[in-house]
């Protein structure tokens, strides 16, 4: 991954990532990051890092076993910081949820366009979900007209960044709820509305249909998944497939993406 610019990890220690929780690990495991000698050098250079990732979430010993092979046995000093630094480099998205939600709240690309949100569906006296919520940037656009928000985020760090922000701004109608896309604590036919952000894309069938399974007949699930404009990912050919209609909108700094939303009828 490229350096995304969100934290200057050079003044971060590598015992930062003893604040990743257990769907961190589940992202090192999934075979999305690959081994590297860069985390095996760091991880050598960190046993005790080693140990937590290992007891917090053990299906990522297999990735572990793999970066400790490709170690560099004999690192200097300035090697091990530098494979520390590398690592922090590629996972800088985690870092900044565990040690300052605020920062990634002030993203530029995050300053969107309100209507764009508020003009998908009727979220008037909704029960709404926001699934992936991050810090809430869906959820606290569409609280003030809603019923009542869930805002399903599996990191406890952003979670309760969500309970701070939302006393702060008065929105007593904003909960907070551990869950994934794949996992949402909540019955069938739950919810009017259901919206998704960058979380959606990684396994599409079953995210889909877990979505689907919680709104109610006739509701809505709107997605903004982060594809470009101009592309054809395989998400975008996915939501086609499902029967979803499209538009456009801009992420400052980033372009124009696609927005996606459909109604379901059970």
């Amino acid at each position: 991954m490229a350096d995304i610019g969100w934290l200057d990890v050079t003044q971060i220690s590598f015992n930062a990532l003893l604040l990743l929780e257990p769907i961190h690990g589940e992202g090192l495991a999934s075979g999305y990051y690959k081994p590297t000698p860069q985390m095996g050098t760091a991880l050598k250079a960190n046993p005790s890092v080693e140990w937590y990732l290992r007891k917090l979430y053990p299906p990522v010993n297999d990735y572990i076993d793999q970066c400790l092979a490709l170690a560099n046995p004999n690192p200097t000093p300035e090697e091990r910081r530098q494979a520390e630094i590398h690592v922090m480099i590629e996972i800088q998205d985690w870092l900044v949820y565990v040690l300052d939600p605020a920062k990634y709240d002030e993203l530029q690309f995050l300053n969107w366009d309100d209507a764009s949100l508020l003009s998908m569906a009727d979220f008037k006296d909704k029960v709404v979900l926001d699934i992936g919520a991050g810090t809430g940037r869906l959820a606290f656009t569409i609280a003030p007209v809603a019923n009542v928000v869930y805002a399903v985020e599996p990191v406890s760090k952003l979670r309760q960044y969500i309970w701070e922000k939302r006393d702060r701004l008065g929105l007593d109608n904003i909960f907070p709820l551990d869950g994934t896309i794949t996992q949402i604590p909540l019955p069938d036919d739950f919810a009017d509305i259901i919206m998704a952000g960058h979380v959606f894309g990684d396994r599409p069938q079953e995210e889909y249909n877990e979505m689907s399974r919680v709104v109610r007949s006739g509701g809505m699930i709107l997605l903004h998944p982060g594809t470009n404009a101009n592309s054809e990912e395989d998400q975008h050919a996915f939501l086609l497939d499902q029967g979803f209609k499209y538009a456009t909108f801009e992420e400052p700094g980033d372009g124009m993406k696609r927005k996606y939303w459909k109604t379901i009828n059970k």
